[in-house]
């Protein structure tokens, strides 16, 4: 699927910047990267495969990703941990009615106060990007993981 060099670079600019956010602990910022009408899911592989709806936290709105932001700050206790996102290339599968579906590879790895950085979550995100008046947004980030088995709480945004 061929989309034009410019656009691609602004794909390539969302998915920087929202690693760069979620990993700086932006965690009001970290909404702004959606439409108001959107959907987060973070969901085993296993489960996305077989079509089973079972996530491990799923947000249908860009309000519900700004509760949750506010809850990481204020509500949630936690031992407090730092994460840092390596991500790859987007790939574009299609251009459709104006709406980019792209998928990229991720990993994050994450370092709690004095112990070693560990591998924290691996997997890929499957993406539906749309062009608002303030650049590109996510309508849909599926975070789909690839281990069956993950830490007791994720309370930051893969």
């Amino acid at each position: 699927m061929k989309i034009d060099l410019a656009l691609f670079f602004q794909l390539q600019a969302l998915y920087t910047d929202y690693a760069l956010a979620v990993d700086s602990g932006h965690w009001d910022a970290w909404p702004e990267f959606f439409t108001d009408e959107c959907e987060y899911k973070l969901q085993p592989r296993e489960n996305h495969e077989r079509g089973f709806p079972l996530s491990t936290l799923s947000f249908e709105s860009k309000g519900m990703l700004m509760d949750r932001a506010y809850a990481i700050r204020e509500t949630l206790f936690h031992d407090p941990y730092y994460q840092r996102h390596v991500v790859g290339t987007p790939v574009v599968r299609e251009v459709r009615d104006g709406v980019i579906h792209s998928e990229a590879n991720y990993a994050v790895f994450r370092t709690k106060f004095n112990k070693d950085s560990t591998v924290f979550n691996v997997g890929r995100y499957i993406d539906e990007v749309v062009t608002t008046p303030q650049g590109l947004k996510f309508a849909k980030r599926w975070c789909i993981y690839d281990s069956e088995m993950i830490p007791n709480s994720i309370i930051y945004p893969i």
